[in-house]
Order: structure tokens, then sequence, then C-alpha cells
């Protein structure tokens, strides 16, 4: 028999009000338009806006993004171990929030007419600063998830609103940022007037999760085992490993491909204002569609879902590769639309997926290690982030891709440079997103195995009672 108590506080975890679901929604408009700004033009205005070479401009990214990996980790475990009177997560958000606005600043404020060395050291630690404050933000934000509900479906659903707000957060970032930078005057400070800007804007939804989502009692948790220790035992599960390597991989071809869109409408089409119509096409398609998803994730699970999601998105890719350049820029739209329709589950399904990781490990080692599953997750993508970035960098150095000079993009391109966009707008994103399709495959946790895993726990509850 289950008693009173513990079917309140199974009852009470279950069920979600909508208050809270909006609330903390939200958090991911502002980390989504984060990523957008960072993912779609922090290469492209280094190169074409700051005037720092390709290659440069790549390695610099990717030491910023390993830094990012490092620190997230370390964020995980000491939010897991934190305890103080506004939960475990907040005040590790408050702060990032505050630590964002100033280094958005910073990166965006980069010197243009300065020597490479320079421009390279400055950006490093600049980036460095906006992923630490990013970091703060973002693993807390995630670790949430687990402690707001234990329910299967009901942790899809709330991702389900969390990632629609995401979309929402990509969209105002494809289409604000560019009249942003018009509206300050173009150039580099309107570039800095524009990452002022986005940087308060993620701070305000970070501080909205922090003032309307309560962190359960439960957040009070005794301190798991020793932050080496912790991370050797998760890195060991397997079916951690089969969720963390997929995500990892399109995570990484998602990076590659946001990189490369922008050089893409500039160069081949010569149109850098159809970009301004694709990816809010992309990006409404996706989010209509994430209901879609969520309702059939019911049906036939996340896993299943999530494959033929990122299997339609990989599709669209390759067929962007072949006919995009022969065809007008309508094309793109069209591909955009379709695309969008698998791209949706890239929001929900990995985020809804991770929870269920956390109860497995709590039901057979007893242990809860929200901080670190989420800071391994977050880890992961930042490797993938990095290397995407870089690869993109080298790349277009090794094709001859021209930078502008003293703030000025190059008129035109090589042919070899418009061989090198191409690639990575087609086959090397889809490359990562086939591979990712194909190890998830092997992942073991669907709704009949979730049940059992949760029996265990409230089984042992109840004898501990």
């Amino acid at each position: 028999m289950v008693s009173a108590r513990s079917f309140l506080y199974t009852l009470a975890m279950n069920r979600l009000t909508l208050g809270t679901k909006i609330g903390y929604g939200v958090g991911d408009l502002g980390g989504n338009l984060f990523f957008t700004v960072m993912g779609f033009y922090l290469l492209f205005y280094l190169t074409d806006v700051v005037g720092l070479v390709a290659g440069l401009a790549g390695t610099a990214l990717m030491i910023g993004k390993i830094w990012d990996a490092v620190t997230d980790p370390v964020v995980g475990v000491a939010s897991d171990r934190t305890i103080t009177r506004w939960g475990r997560r907040r005040p590790y958000m408050t702060v990032g929030a505050l630590l964002l606005i100033v280094s958005m600043w910073m990166l965006f404020g980069t010197p243009v007419n300065a020597a490479q060395n320079r421009i390279f050291l400055y950006v490093v630690i600049a980036y460095c600063l906006v992923n630490t404050g990013y970091t703060l933000i973002n693993i807390p934000y995630g670790a949430l998830t687990p402690e707001l509900t234990d329910d299967y479906h009901e942790r899809t659903v709330l991702n389900g609103y969390r990632m629609t707000f995401a979309v929402i957060g990509t969209f105002i970032g494809v289409g604000a940022v560019l009249p942003l930078v018009s509206t300050f005057g173009g150039g580099a400070p309107g570039w800095t007037g524009m990452g002022v800007v986005i940087g308060v804007i993620v701070a305000l939804a970070t501080m909205t999760v922090v003032l309307s989502v309560r962190e359960p009692a439960r957040s009070a948790a005794p301190a798991s085992p020793g932050i080496i220790r912790s991370y050797i035992d998760v890195l060991g599960m397997r079916t951690f490993l089969l969720a963390l390597v997929p995500w990892s991989l399109h995570i990484t071809g998602v990076n590659i491909l946001q990189g490369s869109l922008l050089y893409y409408f500039r160069y081949i089409y010569g149109d850098e204002g159809g970009f301004q119509v694709a990816l809010p096409i992309l990006l409404v398609s996706a989010i209509v569609c994430i209901p879609l998803w969520v309702r059939i994730s019911r049906s036939i699970g996340k896993k299943a879902s999530y494959n033929i999601g990122m299997s339609i998105f990989a599709g669209s890719v390759l067929l962007f590769f072949i006919l995009g350049h022969r065809l007008e820029v309508w094309f793109s739209y069209v591909i955009m639309a379709v695309g969008g329709t698998g791209f949706a589950t890239q929001y929900v399904m990995p985020y809804a997926i991770v929870p269920d990781i956390v109860e497995y490990d709590d039901a057979e080692n007893g242990v809860r290690r929200e901080g670190v599953f989420y800071g391994l997750w977050t880890f992961s993508s930042k490797v993938g982030q990095a290397f995407g970035i870089w690869l993109s960098g080298l790349v277009l150095a090794l094709f001859n891709y021209r930078e502008s000079v003293g703030g000025v993009p190059a008129a035109t391109q090589p042919d070899s440079a418009l061989t090198a966009i191409r690639l990575l707008t087609g086959p090397i994103p889809a490359l990562f997103f086939i591979a990712g399709v194909v190890v998830l495959t092997f992942y073991p946790i669907t709704n009949e195995v979730y049940a059992q895993i949760m029996e265990k726990i409230r089984k042992r509850a109840e004898d501990q009672v």
C-alpha cells in the first residue's frame, strides 16, 4: 500500500500549474535567443565585421566553448550541493544573469582595427566570460526539470512549454539581430548595441524563472558522492551514454549549419535579406509541430519521435545541398518549412529524455544527481559546439574564404569558398544528424521501462517509511 503522505507527494509532483509551466518555459526564450545569436551570427560578426581571419575566429570560439564545457560540470555539482533559503538553483541563475549583460557588451565591443593577435586574445577572454554567465544560468535551469515533476508524460508537456518559448527566442534572435544592428547605427557600434540589448533580454527571461518557479523541498537533498566519483559513475552508465552521444552529434551538426547559413544567403544567393525570411519559416514550422510531436511521443515514445524528426531534418539539409544553389531563393523557404517539421524534435525530446535518466540513476543507485547529469549534458553539447565552430572556421580557411578588411566584407568569394559554404550547409551537418539517429536507436528507456523504474523508487520509499 502507498501511504497517504507518499500519495499526496506524488500527486503534487505530477501536477504542475499553468503558471509554473509558463514561468519555467520563459527561461528558454532567453536561452535560445542567446544560442541563436552565438550560433547564427558570432562567427560571421568576427570575420565580416571585426575582420578576424576565419581560422583564428574558429579557434578563439573553440577555446571559449572548451572553457564553457569545463565549467558546466563544476556548476552542476555545486548547485546540487548548495542549500539556501532560495533553493539550490536560483542563486546561480541570478548571478549568471548579471554577468551575461556585462560580458555580452564586451564581446560585441571587440576592437575592429587592431592587430590580429590582440583581437584573438580579446575575443577569447570576452567569450569565456559570456559562456561562464550562460553556464551559471543554463545548468541550474535544466536541473530544475526533474525536480518539478516526476511524471513521464508531464515532463514531456513541461518541455513542450519550454521549447515553445525556446523557438520564440530563436525566432526573436533571427528577426531582431540585424534590425537592432541597424537601429544602433550599423557597423561595429551597431553590433555593440545589439549585444547589450540581447544580454538584457536573456537576463530578464532568467529572472522570470527565478521569481515565478519555486523549488520543491526535496531540492535540499543530501549531497551526492564526490565530484570525480559522481562523474565517473554517470559516464559509466550505458543508458546515459546512449542518449548523450546522439545529443552531442546533433548539436554539433546544428551548430555547423547555424554558423554557415548567413554566409550562404550573402554569397550564394546574393540576398542577405532572404536569411531574414528563411529562418522565421524554419522556426514557425518547428513551433507549430512541437505540440504534434508531444502527442506523437505518447504513442511511439520519445526515442522514436526524436529519430524520425532528425531523419527528416537530415534529408532536408541534403536536398538543400543538391538543389539550393541551382534554384532561386524561394526553394530555401520550402526546405526550411519541411526541415522545421523534423527540427521541432530537437527542441523537445532531448530535454524530456534526461529527467528519465535521472530517475533511472535514482532507482539503480539510490542517489539524485540532477546537476551532474545536466552538467555533463551541457558539457557534451558545448564540446560539440566547440568542435562545430572550429570545423566551420577550418573549412572556410582551407577553401580560401576572404574575410573583411577594415570592417568592410568581401564583395565576392572564390568558387572554392562557395563550395565550402555549401558543404557546411549540407553533407557535413547531415552526417552528424544521421550518426546521432543510429546511436539513439539503442537507447533502452521506453514508456514501459520508465514505469518499472518509478515503481522501484516508490517501493524503496515505502520500505523506508
